[in-house]
């Protein structure tokens, strides 16, 4: 059995024949998801597909493109945003300094508003990076100080420093369809490098479909094709990635529950 770490089965692309993606995932061996809130003010459809399935759970918390659209977010609101069995994380958030859809400034405040609700709800952050590895080293480290947190890095597409910088703090990294494409050695190499039981994996649907799907709207079931890459890149059995994978997922996110065996 896989996870889908990191889906937004809210989003337009799916508004139709979602039981039909569901169980196209379970025929992959996709037995879970975890799908992603970008809008607190938009929280309640998401929350909304986990309560209708009972093999998706889902987060709350704000993109870091959105942290000038949305209302400004504390700490506490999210804690009790989160007081709901199938909440088992907050975000995602981070830094995009590629697209810098909203202020730097804000973003970093969301952020450590997120990572806020982490530490005092014991659950994981799940964070967006992008083109902001040094901020993202430096906002990790200084919170990290004021107070143990845990989290994971989601669809993984920065160097080998910031990856050494999360493993350090006992973070974990989560790998997209980026992995399977043919200019992503670098990433490929991280992948490769990282302690098993700090890997997890994840589709970004309907976002970055994974090889031999590129170009094509991305769903759960397909991350059956970016594990089989990862397996391959580690020299791995892919029942035994998979199950390690798995079982990194339910560590993290133990609010989750893991299923029997």
């Amino acid at each position: 059995m896989l996870v889908d770490s990191h889906c937004h089965l809210d989003f337009p692309d799916f508004a139709e024949g979602l039981d039909a993606i569901i169980a196209g995932a379970g025929e992959a061996g996709v037995g879970h998801m975890l799908t992603i809130c970008t809008h607190v003010s938009k929280f309640e459809p998401v929350r909304a597909i986990a309560e209708k399935y009972d093999n998706i759970f889902c987060s709350v918390g704000v993109h870091p493109h959105n942290a000038e659209s949305e209302p400004d977010v504390t700490a506490e609101q999210l804690v009790e945003l989160a007081d709901h069995p199938k909440v088992i994380g907050f975000g995602e958030t981070g830094l995009d300094f590629y697209y810098e859809h909203s202020p730097r400034d804000l973003q970093e405040r969301f952020f450590r508003a997120h990572i806020g609700a982490a530490r005092e709800a014991g659950l994981p952050v799940i964070v967006h990076t992008r083109d902001a590895d040094d901020d993202m080293a430096r906002i990790l480290r200084d919170e990290y100080a004021k107070g143990a947190f845990s989290g994971l890095i989601h669809c993984f597409s920065s160097g080998a420093e910031l990856a050494e910088t999360v493993m350090e703090i006992g973070f974990y990294v989560s790998f997209s369809g980026i992995v399977t494409f043919n200019k992503a050695d670098e990433i490929r190499a991280v992948a490769e490098s990282l302690p098993l039981d700090r890997i997890l994996v994840e589709t970004d649907a309907p976002y970055l479909a994974p090889v031999p799907k590129r170009g094509k709207r991305n769903e759960p079931a397909f991350t059956a094709f970016t594990a089989a890459r990862l397996a391959e890149v580690r020299g791995m059995d892919r029942a035994a990635f998979d199950k390690a994978t798995t079982d990194n997922f339910f560590r993290l996110f133990s609010k989750a529950g893991a299923p029997p065996s």
